[in-house]
């Protein structure tokens, strides 16, 4: 036998496409994570102008018209609007300009991204500067000191996310990638709601009473938990009966190459470019990301619409992997589920 026979004989089409399949991942991966956030730069971050009236359109006009657009500029009533609006989350900061003399003050959120907070801070005093006005900056609502940058929410949905996929992934090769029958589909939808509310009060536990890294309600956040790592699993596992084992690598796709670096974990969602800024709230770790920050230092403002984008997820997946469960089953589906010993899962 030639050697070209051996090659033949020794990769077969299936496994070369799969190979490709996961090259093109590992292009992807870098591609998105690269172009997320090699050049994090503030745009359109709404932002609050407190100042006099007949200086307030004006200065609301140069602060949106700055090079690159890093603000989007409003004008708000008083400091006690500002502060709210920050809590609230519609603003990411605001300037409050004072009557009298020539000392202003910013108002941020280090809690919502140390980095954006940051980056607003320096950007005012610049402003500032060239107007000869002084400026001190106000946490409204600052990041633990535990929590470095702001990033511990951002790991802990990170966690949630890769729990999530990974128990549908081994509940697809153990037991096959689509359930033999809508009951053991009801079975292993079960076992993945099982396993949600298991991870998500480890991690919140984990994140807050053992290591300290994140203030805020411990039993919210395992709430939150176990919706993300339910929502992944459930996507994970409906993509799977739909596709095979291709199902998982659409996961990866979906959840850590898309999903993670435009959740505004290590640069808050105004630092990232247009298309993941664009789809980061629409995507698991982004919502989880806001809701475990908005839970954490925002009294739990802001929380709607995230955890709606969260329970859609959940609601299609399993939905989806009801609804294929019905389907025959093809044979190299009943070969997967024989080769994985036949689970009571399957």
């Amino acid at each position: 036998m030639t050697f070209a026979d051996e090659v033949k004989n020794a990769v077969t089409a299936r496994a070369a496409l799969l190979v490709i399949g996961v090259l093109a991942l590992q292009l992807l991966f870098i591609a998105s994570y690269v172009g997320a956030l090699h050049r994090p730069d503030p745009t359109d971050v709404p932002f609050g102008v407190v100042a006099p009236r007949q200086v307030s359109g004006q200065l609301v006009d140069g602060l949106g018209g700055l090079p690159g657009g890093p603000l989007d500029p409003r004008p708000v009533a008083d400091a006690a609007e500002a502060r709210r609006q920050i809590e609230n989350r519609d603003i990411d900061g605001a300037l409050i300009v004072g009557p009298t003399g020539a000392k202003d003050t910013v108002l941020v959120a280090s809690g919502g991204g140390t980095v954006l907070a940051t980056s607003l801070v320096k950007l005012v005093t610049a402003v500032e500067a060239d107007r000869q006005r002084t400026v001190r900056a106000v946490d409204v609502a600052p990041a633990s000191p535990d929590d470095f940058d702001g990033l511990s929410s951002f790991y802990l949905v990170v966690g949630w996310c890769v729990g999530g996929y990974l128990c549908a992934s081994i509940l697809a090769i153990s037991a096959g990638t689509k359930p033999a029958n809508p009951q053991r589909a009801v079975i292993r939808t079960g076992a993945m709601a099982l396993y949600s509310i298991a991870g998500g009060i480890g991690g919140a536990v984990i994140i807050g009473p053992i290591l300290g890294a994140l203030p805020g309600s411990v039993w919210a956040l395992a709430g939150l938990g176990a919706l993300v790592v339910f929502a992944v699993g459930m996507v994970t596992l409906a993509l799977e009966a739909l596709t095979g084992i291709i199902g998982i690598g659409l996961a990866v796709l979906l959840i850590v190459i898309a999903g993670n670096p435009s959740a505004g974990g290590a640069f808050p969602l105004p630092m990232l470019p247009d298309f993941w800024r664009a789809i980061g709230p629409a995507l698991p770790p982004g919502a989880g990301t806001w809701v475990a920050r908005s839970i954490a230092y925002f009294h739990g403002n802001a929380v709607t619409g995230p955890l709606l984008v969260l329970s859609a997820w959940a609601v299609a997946g399993t939905l989806l992997t009801l609804l294929l469960s019905t389907r025959r089953r093809k044979p190299d589906g009943a070969r997967e589920a024989a080769a994985g010993g036949g689970s009571s899962l399957a």
